[in-house]
């Protein structure tokens, strides 16, 4: 019952970190236009810019790997989940069967009491 994993989470993550690197690129060529029309009076401030742009965009890229590997991890766990369901299900199918009957008369009455 496993199933691969496709591309679709490579691609979504080559995406977002291509997205990340526009955002980037972007501000700094706003900060060095505003830097050339303001003169030599606001270099540290656009050096402090650029260091706020570049700061943002590698949290960014941060956050995105993390979550690419709770993913992984996600999908890793659910696959187990469903893999020891499975076994036990056919190890034991007159005890699952009886739990699933006893969760289906549980919710009923819980739900027909409101």
């Amino acid at each position: 019952m496993n199933t691969p994993v496709t591309t679709s989470t490579e691609d979504q993550d080559s995406k977002l970190a291509q997205t990340v690197d526009k955002a980037t690129a972007g501000a700094h060529r706003k900060i060095d236009s505003a830097s050339a029309a303001s003169g030599p009076a606001v270099d540290r401030m656009v050096h402090n810019a650029h260091a706020t742009v570049d700061s943002i965009g590698g949290l960014a890229t941060h956050a995105v790997e993390a979550l690419d590997l709770k993913g992984e991890q996600l999908t890793k766990a659910k696959n187990q989940v469903i893999k020891t369901t499975d076994g036990y299900l056919h190890a034991h199918p007159i005890v699952s069967i009886g739990l699933a009957v006893a969760a289906g008369y549980l919710i009923s009455r819980a739900l027909s009491s409101r």
